[in-house]
């Protein structure tokens, strides 16, 4: 991993949006000089931004592609097939490219840049933007043990990273890729519920945002399942109790697996 890391070139970063940035600091707590890093992006302001932010280098995607031997594509599924069809002149036949973009196959980006490069497929979630992020990797033909490492150990560095068979990434997708979303309906729909019950919004949020903070951290930390700690909490004829059985009477697994479903089938609908 730190072989492969040193023995880069550069680390070129094509779209530098949010998650774009998110990766670049990833990166770089991950052991990159900000020296090594270049990136492509569109929009000069925003540009000057992560140049000011980073210390990077800025410069055109032509650029970015020739000088490195790994290129992460952080882009639009929708954009994936232009921008692989003006990078694929410029490339490096051992350059490792890595994709963040929903649902494109890994053969897809192959066969649209009409080389045996090495590729990586990766789902990431916004969390990633605080060094707490969920992503799944998922291997190409040809991609060394040193590159696998070398992607593991960056993408942990800003969270949690697992690998995969690609044929479970719309999976992932549904699961991490779209978590948080979930999660942050469910905090609008209990601050909603509290402040309906009468508290204050600033407060209702308050507690809101701790209590699943909390029960984040414990259940991280705990050792116990979700199950064990749920039935920890849960008294017999208790107040928690009864708030599981409205769940259970709205076949809340039913709603979450639906949902889940529809995901997943998006997801490959974008391949």
């Amino acid at each position: 991993m730190a072989n492969y890391a040193e023995s880069a070139t550069s680390v070129g970063v094509v779209g530098a949006g949010v998650m774009g940035e998110a990766l670049i600091a990833a990166l770089i707590r991950f052991g990159i000089s900000p020296t090594e890093i270049l990136f492509a992006e569109k929009r000069q302001v925003r540009a000057e931004e992560l140049v000011a932010r980073y210390a990077i280098t800025h410069t055109t995607l032509a650029s970015v592609v020739c000088a490195s031997s790994v290129i992460l594509l952080v882009v639009k599924p929708q954009d994936m097939q232009a921008v692989l069809n003006e990078i694929k002149a410029h490339l490096n036949p051992k350059t490792l490219v890595i994709s963040f973009a929903a649902g494109k196959k890994i053969d897809y980006i192959s066969s649209h840049l009409g080389t045996a490069n090495p590729i990586i497929r990766v789902m990431p979630n916004t969390a990633t933007l605080v060094g707490q992020g969920a992503a799944a990797v998922s291997l190409g033909i040809g991609v060394s043990s040193e590159q696998r490492e070398f992607t593991l150990g960056f993408l942990n560095s800003a969270g949690k990273a697992i690998e995969v068979g690609e044929d479970l990434q719309d999976a992932v997708t549904a699961t991490s890729g779209s978590g948080p979303a979930y999660f942050f309906a469910f905090v609008e729909a209990m601050v909603e519920g509290a402040t309906a019950l009468g508290l204050t919004h600033e407060d209702a949020t308050a507690l809101t945002v701790q209590t699943i903070v909390g029960a984040a951290i414990l259940l991280n930390e705990s050792g116990d399942s979700a199950t064990t700690l749920r039935e920890k909490v849960t008294s017999p004829n208790g107040t928690t109790a009864a708030a599981l059985a409205s769940f259970r009477k709205s076949n809340l697994d039913q709603i979450v697996a639906t949902a889940m479903t529809a995901a997943r089938d998006r997801s490959q609908e974008l391949a």
